[in-house]
């Protein structure tokens, strides 16, 4: 969907500490073959008991008060509140967005959590759009996006949950506006794509009658090797998710009457550099200087706010210039992939 007058106000982003993936694999926690292929430096890693050591939605929280303070939106100017997670936020049945809302933007202004995966940050951002675009936001021009999650041990292996990726601890924000005042860019178009018979891969073969209450970690990677076993189609199932993604990027780019050759910069699902180099190469044809990889290797991958955090690190480091066009590609377990094409305004970014 091609978009007039929607614009990036602000973002910011909260990350822990940083554990090295060398000393994982001394350690015996991450795996020596896995990270020969990942090429994963580092990981943001919150530390319980550690200076760090904070909740979810409290790093979504951090990284909200950044991007509001970057945007110069009072909190009046909120109209609503999205926040996307994968895993637990600290309190089980808890609408988390709830709190977010009250520490950033008061106790009035609607808060919804919104749960599509890793894609959850991308889709929230065409779902603000829509709102902002619709009339429906009140008296307020703005939609305040987080994500954040913490995947802590023993419950969450961030080393070992998943092949091609290792998990890291942040918070997101960006502020989405229908005023033009002190932006940072313009939301030319987002799309779409989804296939709801892919929802197994993060299911596996069947269902159970409550929480995994075992002793073993979460497994997402598991999961998936569950339902591909069950179902025999592992290679239909990638093919299909990949032909999701493709749509969901032509039809973005189309319109924002973009081809891709005059996209600047592209940000990615923060995976390994085998899965990250297999769509730059293959499906969009981009030299991996012009993605976010350098950024991915060093806090691994933020659930849902991988394009949030990648887009605040171009504006902070200087990486995009006035009139640089920027690709984002999401991705989650559903299967939906939201695309969206942002063109630069002020690539200070409000990053003070």
């Amino acid at each position: 969907m091609r978009w007039e007058q929607v614009y990036l106000a602000g973002t910011g982003v909260w990350l822990a500490d940083r554990a090295n993936a060398v000393a994982a694999v001394a350690a015996g926690a991450y795996d020596a073959g896995e990270h020969a292929v990942n090429q994963i430096h580092s990981v943001s890693s919150a530390v319980a008991g550690g200076p760090d050591d904070l909740s979810a939605p409290e790093m979504a929280v951090r990284a909200a008060r950044t991007a509001l303070r970057r945007s110069g939106r009072a909190a009046e100017r909120v109209a609503a509140v999205f926040h996307s997670y994968l895993w637990f936020q600290g309190a089980e049945l808890w609408p988390s967005a709830a709190y977010v809302a009250q520490h950033t933007v008061g106790s009035a202004v609607p808060a919804f959590d919104l749960l599509q995966q890793c894609n959850a940050g991308l889709a929230g951002l065409e779902l603000a759009a829509r709102q902002l675009r619709s009339g429906g936001s009140g008296e307020g021009e703005a939609v305040l996006l987080t994500t954040a999650d913490r995947f802590a041990p023993p419950a969450f292996d961030r080393w070992r949950a998943e092949r091609g990726m290792v998990y890291g601890d942040g918070g997101t924000a960006l502020v989405l506006s229908s005023s033009p005042e002190g932006v940072t860019g313009r939301l030319l178009a987002t799309a779409t794509r989804v296939d709801n018979s892919l929802e197994g891969l993060a299911r596996g073969a069947g269902f159970r009658s409550g929480p995994e209450l075992e002793a073993r970690p979460v497994n997402p990677g598991l999961r998936a090797e569950e339902y591909f076993r069950a179902q025999r189609n592992m290679r239909a199932a990638t093919l299909r998710t990949a032909e999701v993604a493709a749509e969901s990027i032509r039809v973005a780019l189309a319109d924002a009457d973009t081809p891709m050759e005059q996209i600047d910069r592209v940000v990615l699902n923060a995976t390994g550099r085998q899965r990250m180099h297999w769509q730059l190469e293959h499906q969009l044809g981009v030299e991996e200087k012009f993605s976010n990889w350098e950024f991915c290797r060093e806090v691994g991958h933020l659930g849902a706010g991988d394009h949030f955090a990648g887009l605040n690190e171009l504006l902070e480091t200087g990486e995009v210039a006035e009139g640089d066009r920027v690709l984002l590609v999401g991705g989650g377990t559903g299967y939906s992939c939201t695309s969206a094409v942002v063109e630069i305004t002020d690539a200070s970014g409000g990053c003070a």
